[in-house]
């Protein structure tokens, strides 16, 4: 005789030779040296929220939707792929719900306001003014007599008036643009980094001697300007949206949206070594 299955044997757990993405995440975040503090000032995510997300807790995300999109940004903050942990969530969570179908295109054309019929009656009146004051206007002007009559019935003509003999004074030139060599001006004698931001992005910045220079974030358009005498150590939490000038010299290296990047730079060409 075949036993059935019982309902509890319909229930999804993790695979056995997958980690859980809580320890995934948690794993990722100490490999990139950073504290969940650091994560959590990087990401605009509250640490508690962090912390039950690195226990595998998804209740105080507030639903599916939320939890999705802090498992994609924590992904993103420590440098890992977030789309295998969103497929992992989706297959022990149920899955992603149904895409709601859109309104019938006939409901929006059904609201569409009828055009308005021109108002003949304000076009006539305004053509009736303007003829009227055309011809106003040009019973007015016949009636003040010519200037300069004098040379009409055969008296000689005013002399033209002689053209000025000064020059008219040339525009100034416009200041030329500053360009980058201006921001190699800095002194040989001290580290200089100066930060620009394209984007929101979390900064961090140490002296040589373990001073605390910034921790804060940068809006778009601000600009951070970092001076030691030996070394200064950077913490970037979203480096892609940083352009990075050391010792007045443009770093091309290029960083991706959402990367966090450690880095030490000391006097001299930053790309000398």
């Amino acid at each position: 005789m075949s036993i059935g299955n019982s309902p509890e044997d319909d229930r999804t757990f993790p695979s056995a030779d997958r980690e859980p993405i809580g320890r995934t995440l948690q794993q990722a975040r100490i490999a990139a040296g950073l504290s969940v503090e650091e994560v959590s000032a990087s990401t605009r995510v509250r640490i508690p929220i962090v912390h039950g997300i690195e226990e595998d807790d998804f209740s105080r995300c507030g639903g599916d939707v939320y939890a999705r999109g802090h498992i994609r940004t924590l992904a993103r903050a420590v440098g890992i792929d977030p789309a295998p942990l969103i497929e992992q969530y989706d297959a022990e969570h149920g899955g992603r719900p149904s895409p709601t179908p859109a309104a019938p295109l006939f409901e929006a054309e059904r609201i569409r306001p009828e055009p308005r019929r021109p108002n003949w009656t304000a076009a006539m009146v305004a053509a009736i003014v303007a003829v009227v004051g055309f011809v106003g206007f040009t019973m007015f002007n016949g009636a003040e007599e010519p200037k300069g009559t004098t040379a009409a019935e055969g008296g000689p003509a005013p002399a033209p008036e002689k053209a000025t003999s000064a020059a008219k004074p040339k525009p100034a030139k416009p200041a030329p643009k500053p360009t980058g060599s201006a921001i190699a001006a800095v002194p040989a004698d001290k580290v200089t980094i100066r930060l620009t931001a394209d984007g929101k992005s979390w900064i961090s910045a140490k002296a040589a001697d373990g001073k605390m220079l910034f921790d804060g974030f940068l809006q778009e358009g601000d600009t951070k300007t970092f001076q030691d005498d030996e070394q200064v150590d950077l913490v970037l939490g979203n480096a892609g949206a940083i352009e990075l000038y050391v010792n007045g010299k443009k770093v091309s290296e290029k960083f991706e949206d959402g990367q966090v990047e450690r880095l030490s730079y000391t006097k001299g060409d930053p790309e000398a070594g």
